[in-house]
């Protein structure tokens, strides 16, 4: 059966028309006359019998229909672009992977050890995209994903990397005599306890795990990502609970101190989820054993 496909060209014009609002700019990107891209969209909307674009004294402007087309069909033709470049830098040969990530997991855990991959593997190509949020794999081109919560979604697998050890820390000049501050010192200190918003409620937990209630344990700035609240603590505007893991430079150079020696194991672990349909992926697999492999060398290099 004849796929239902406008020409890729009439696509490439109409996103690039679309992208800057005139035919006329379109058709000096694509080197081509300003009438063939008039042609090409006027044959796309009576492909589609919908009408993209109105033409008004000043120029064009997208209809509603016309901007949520554009909208998937960059996202469409960003895919095939990749997917291209990567055939093209390996000549047909080794394989990549779409790999979705918490941001900062990404940056300061798994992006240090990627090297290692690269060296055993340099035929496979790792590409990372930020997820901050629970998804549908079949709504992506994602191959599998980094995330922090529940491991159990739907048609799924996924292997553990690590549980999520949270540290209570602050600048070293908020507390100049860190070295004896209690727990329930910390709800007199003058700054505010940084919020992370997808856990709303680690502060308590944390308390809670010191047997300790404290009445403002929700006050504060609140922040999605961890990389943020890292930044927040660093330069004194309050104090933070982050993973170790994430700010093990960040301490060992002093730009942030542990508040009390106390770590917190929050109820978020980080797994490595892919889709059940793709488990016997050759490059899955091998990125797999090896995400294993080093996530089973820190854990057991933990104290």
């Amino acid at each position: 059966m004849r796929r239902k496909i406008p020409s890729t060209t009439a696509l490439a014009l109409f996103e690039a028309a679309a992208r800057h609002q005139s035919f006329t700019q379109a058709a000096q990107e694509h080197a081509v006359t300003q009438s063939a891209v008039c042609r090409q969209i006027a044959g796309l909307e009576d492909f589609l019998n919908v009408k993209l674009f109105r033409r008004t004294k000043r120029g064009v402007l997208l209809t509603e229909a016309g901007t949520n087309y554009a909208r998937n069909v960059r996202a469409r033709l960003d895919d095939v672009e990749r997917d291209t470049l990567a055939l093209m830098a390996k000549g047909g040969a080794g394989g990549a992977l779409e790999l979705g990530v918490v941001p900062t997991f990404a940056a300061k855990w798994l992006v240090p050890r990627l090297g290692d991959f690269q060296r055993l593997h340099p035929d496979i190509a790792v590409h990372l995209s930020s997820r901050t949020r629970p998804f549908l794999f079949a709504d992506t081109a994602l191959d599998a994903a980094i995330f922090a919560g529940d491991a159990g979604w739907p048609g799924t697998a996924s292997c553990f990397l690590m549980d999520e050890r949270l540290v209570a820390v602050g600048s070293p000049a908020l507390v100049k005599t860190r070295r004896t501050l209690k727990a329930a010192d910390l709800a007199q200190l003058p700054l505010p306890l940084l919020q992370m918003s997808t856990r709303p409620y680690a502060w308590r937990q944390w308390f809670e795990s010191l047997g300790l209630h404290i009445d403002n344990d929700l006050a504060g700035a609140r922040m999605e990502l961890f990389s943020i609240t890292t930044e927040a603590a660093i330069h004194g505007q309050g104090l933070a609970l982050i993973p170790r893991f994430l700010i093990e430079e960040d301490l060992k150079q002093g730009r942030l101190v542990p508040l009390i020696e106390h770590e917190f194991v929050s109820d978020r672990r980080y797994y490595f989820i892919y889709p059940e349909q793709k488990s016997d992926n050759t490059v899955l697999a091998l990125f797999r054993s090896w995400l294993d492999a080093q996530a089973t060398r820190y854990r057991e290099a933990q104290p």
